[in-house]
């Protein structure tokens, strides 16, 4: 029994196809049950946008089956998918959620499923994940963080409460406890407990967050496997809330390999979580973007970024 996906769209046509026709392509897809999301437009402008993604849904093939869920209203990405994952948990007891700028390889599916089935009675993971970062040590197949990711990724009914989502809830437990933000910081990355703040204050519309706090709070992890098998093409001036430069573009290997080997969690290596950790520091930051500049394509996404910044 195959988990279902689940989807979530909104305005950008180009993306949504691209990030079908790859999961299409995928070697369970068409034993795969498909739950669309479409949001509603948020204002004027975006209508007819939306309109065109709401067409092209009705046109999907591939799948076991298609379910598509229009929203009346705006709700936004975080209440989407929220909303989206608590409805589909009631019915499923695990499922794999995508966004619609997520290319995954055609394996993608096989190792999400697989990681359900292996994981599934152990209730210290309570994510996995299609997305990685390019660890140097790749004896493996998969490694465990406490920070969890949200490109590509599954969890089960048992492991999601939409309670701890709620922002009053967060705050109460930041007061309680004066050193919590900074012990967040240590387990999950330099930029992650600004990025709570923001959330819980209403500056960013950020679910995944909210969920890596859930993690860090549980003192639970997520799975990653040692290679990616998504990329993000999420990056653009039409995106909400993936502006700018992407310095995580790490390209998927070995995309045939439809069996994997999973172990038994084991504590976090200190080692490969402080490498892990350096991805989102802000030096890394910058010597991609030196490195992207050194590039006709990387000077051309910069000077969008620019104009993006000053409003053009």
């Amino acid at each position: 029994m195959l988990a279902p996906i689940c989807l979530f769209t909104y305005n950008r046509l180009n993306e949504a196809q691209q990030t079908l026709e790859a999961l299409r392509k995928n070697f369970l897809a068409d034993e795969s049950d498909l739950w669309v999301f479409c949001d509603a437009a948020k204002n004027e402008q975006d209508k007819i946008k939306v309109e065109r993604v709401r067409q092209y849904l009705q046109s999907i093939k591939g799948f076991k089956s298609v379910e598509i869920r229009i929203s009346e209203e705006h709700r936004g990405l975080a209440s989407s998918i929220i909303s989206g994952v608590s409805m589909m948990l009631e019915k499923y007891e695990e499922i794999i959620v995508l966004e619609d700028d997520l290319i995954t390889s055609p394996n993608f599916l096989n190792f999400m499923n697989q990681a359900l089935v292996f994981y599934k009675n152990d209730s210290k993971i309570q994510s996995i994940n299609g997305f990685s970062l390019p660890l140097k040590d790749k004896s493996f197949e998969v490694y465990f963080q406490t920070r969890t990711e949200s490109w590509g990724w599954a969890t089960w009914k048992d492991r999601w409460d939409p309670a701890v989502f709620n922002k009053n809830y967060l705050a109460g437990l930041i007061t309680s406890d004066p050193t919590i933000l900074k012990k967040f910081n240590k387990k999950c990355g330099a930029d992650i407990s600004q990025m709570l703040l923001d959330s819980i204050h209403n500056k960013n519309d950020s679910w995944y967050v909210r969920w890596v706090f859930d993690h860090f709070k549980n003192e639970h992890v997520g799975v990653y496997p040692v290679s990616s098998f998504i990329t993000n093409i999420g990056y653009n001036s039409d995106a909400t809330h993936c502006k700018g430069v992407n310095t995580y573009i790490f390209e998927p290997v070995n995309p045939s390999k439809t069996e994997f080997n999973f172990p038994a969690f084991q504590p976090i290596d200190k080692q490969m979580e402080k490498e892990f950790l350096s991805y989102f520091s802000i030096k890394h930051k910058i010597r991609i973007r030196i490195k992207l500049l050194k590039t006709s394509k990387g000077r051309r996404q910069f000077f969008k970024e620019f104009k993006m910044k000053i409003g053009l």
